[in-house]
């Protein structure tokens, strides 16, 4: 597939979270700028979405902003936008409706800490081939247990045939991880709190209305929420 056949030429990057889950490591910086494999957790955001075409980075920052903010804009590809929230975190939800401005109808959406290795093809093209606006408020690229390295949770969804999502049931396992990449309309967007809240929110009603859909991802995807777990995906990444 080309990549003139993304769905959006945008993507949004939360970046502006505190990183408690990462102290120490994110004492004295922010966790998008914590190493792995010789390279800031947010540089490979940066790349992939380079490396597939994505042409424009809307980066939120807060938690030790200046370093982060100095960091990205330095790139030529994808050209960064900064989205400002030192004055108040927003957490995703309020981070997307801050942004909405700068952001084209749909806009891909990834955590700045995710780390992937595509498979036949690359995410963003995976979500892309998949889109359909008629139907879908979000479309979350999501993954199995087995494709999920350093997961050890129950899992966050359950897809039926059709690719439409429901919630893990308490005390239950669902089979799909969201991996943090997704494809939003404007539409899940609509009538949005005011202020800081998570997508949760916005995800719950699109579920009710039958609008919230995934795809699952041919490639394998990191889970690296803790320092513990930086050493293991250096390792599965040098195996490739």
């Amino acid at each position: 597939m080309s990549k003139s056949a993304l769905a959006s030429d945008t993507a949004m990057v939360m970046a502006a979270g505190l990183g408690k889950r990462m102290r120490p490591l994110t004492a004295s910086q922010p966790k998008p700028m914590v190493r792995v494999a010789g390279k800031p957790l947010i540089d490979h955001a940066l790349d992939r979405l380079e490396d597939s075409g994505v042409q424009r980075a809307v980066v939120n920052v807060h938690y030790l902003a200046d370093a982060l903010e100095a960091h990205v804009l330095e790139r030529k590809s994808p050209k960064v936008i900064i989205s400002d929230e030192r004055g108040e975190l927003l957490e995703t939800g309020g981070g997307m409706v801050k942004a909405q401005s700068e952001l084209p109808d749909p806009f891909f959406c990834l955590n700045a800490d995710n780390i992937w290795l595509d498979g036949p093809r690359d995410a963003f093209h995976d979500l892309s081939v998949r889109w359909n606006p008629d139907e879908m408020d979000a479309l979350l690229l999501l993954v199995s247990h087995a494709r999920a390295v350093n997961f050890d949770g129950r899992g966050d969804f359950y897809m039926d045939g059709r690719g439409a999502l429901s919630r893990r049931q308490t005390g239950r396992i669902a089979p799909f991880i969201y991996t943090g990449i997704q494809l939003v309309s404007h539409r899940l967007l609509r009538d949005a709190p005011q202020g800081k809240f998570s997508t949760n929110i916005l995800w719950n009603r699109a579920i009710e209305e039958g609008r919230l859909f995934g795809v699952a991802f041919t490639g394998t995807w990191f889970e690296v929420g803790t320092p513990q777990a930086i050493a293991p995906t250096e390792d599965a990444l040098k195996r490739g």
